[in-house]
């Protein structure tokens, strides 16, 4: 019997896997896919990244870095209110080897995981959890103490423990312009409906375009005429759900979710690797596999952690249904230098930012 089957090896599941491996327990993590397949996720993220990775992924996952954004209340072409530092607010990085870097130090701390595993049901007993997945060789099915359900916005371990779904999905579109941009700012768009559009300059890597609202709201046309604004030539393209408010609960008797699963995201970006690795390691640090009262010491963690931030970041999300006039000026009042960190908002806050704000 495991201790833990992890269900998903996103950042979130390798991340999950790695450390429960590296704390002594015996990790079986499971991979619908290959890792990283298919890409449904911005590459855009904070420095912090590199806080969970090994010592060589900056050097060969890093593609350009970025000082700030650009925010348009209109489409391509419109005029702008710049948001800056000095210092690098944001990396870009290989989204796709940033999974396979993760799972890789998954494997190394000693994680049984396997790709191309389809997870088929979820049985939670009172003293175990039995797993069932298709893979390469057939179906096979793994007992474990508990089971993590780290398997992203539409997560079967969630539907198969009867927890609650997400506040909301998103519908969220990527494509990308093989054009090399060394650009220091990335461009946001709040057109989109009750959400925005954004373009990422990755250096030598291209250009990213993206937009994510709510379903039904034509997301494929707005994002065409996105890129047709910028004159982009889109060679490749993708899109994924983006899951918004986390539950009230996202644990039961021997199951816990974590990452997308969970909603763990930033309500007024949809990025979830931050959030997603913070829970993971709360989770980590407070759950005995043998002892499911240990759970509820998880929900309290992250959500101590998380929830004034997530409170915060449906706020911001708010101004994005502004009429255009309030949004303007709004932005106008607020531009220019920041002292911000982009995945907390509550630095809106903090000494450094008000000495920004405050300066002549």
């Amino acid at each position: 019997m495991y201790d833990f089957v992890v269900v998903g090896a996103g950042p979130a599941g390798s991340r999950f896997a790695r450390r429960a491996s590296e704390a002594g327990h015996d990790v079986l993590a499971l991979e619908q896919g290959r890792v990283g397949e298919p890409l449904a996720c911005s590459g855009h993220v904070s420095t912090d990244i590199w806080e969970f990775t090994g010592p060589e992924a900056r050097s060969e996952l890093l593609q350009n870095e970025v000082f700030g954004a650009r925010f348009h209340v209109g489409g391509p072409g419109s005029g702008s209110h710049v948001f800056y530092k000095h210092d690098v607010v944001s990396n870009v990085i290989d989204r796709v080897g940033l999974d396979r870097h993760l799972a890789a130090l998954a494997r190394e701390a000693g994680a049984d995981l396997r790709e191309e595993h389809t997870v088929t049901e979820v049985e939670e007993e009172r003293d175990s959890v039995t797993v069932t997945a298709r893979g390469p060789d057939g179906v096979g099915t793994h007992e474990a103490k508990m089971v993590v359900g780290a398997d992203g916005p539409t997560s079967r371990v969630r539907k198969a423990l009867n927890l609650p779904e997400p506040g909301e999905l998103l519908h969220g579109v990527l494509g990308f312009d093989p054009d090399a941009d060394p650009g220091d700012f990335v461009d946001v768009h709040l057109t989109a409906p009750r959400f925005f559009a954004w373009r990422i300059p990755r250096a030598d890597a291209g250009v990213e375009y993206g937009l994510a609202c709510p379903p039904g709201q034509q997301v494929n046309e707005l994002f065409d005429e996105l890129v047709a604004g910028y004159g982009a030539d889109i060679e490749r393209r993708c899109s994924g759900l983006i899951p918004v408010g986390p539950p009230g609960v996202v644990t039961t008797r021997r199951g816990l979710l974590v990452g997308d699963a969970a909603a763990q995201t930033k309500p007024f970006t949809g990025g979830g690797i931050l959030y997603g690795m913070t829970a993971v390691d709360h989770a980590v640090r407070t759950v005995d596999p043998d002892d499911p009262r240990t759970l509820a010491d998880y929900e309290a963690a992250w959500r101590d952690d998380l929830s004034t931030e997530i409170r915060l970041g449906h706020l911001i999300r708010k101004a994005y249904s502004l009429p255009e006039p309030i949004q303007t000026l709004g932005l106008a009042s607020v531009s220019g230098e920041i002292g911000v960190h982009m995945d907390r908002p509550t630095s809106v806050l903090s000494v450094e930012h008000l000495k920004k704000m405050l300066r002549p």
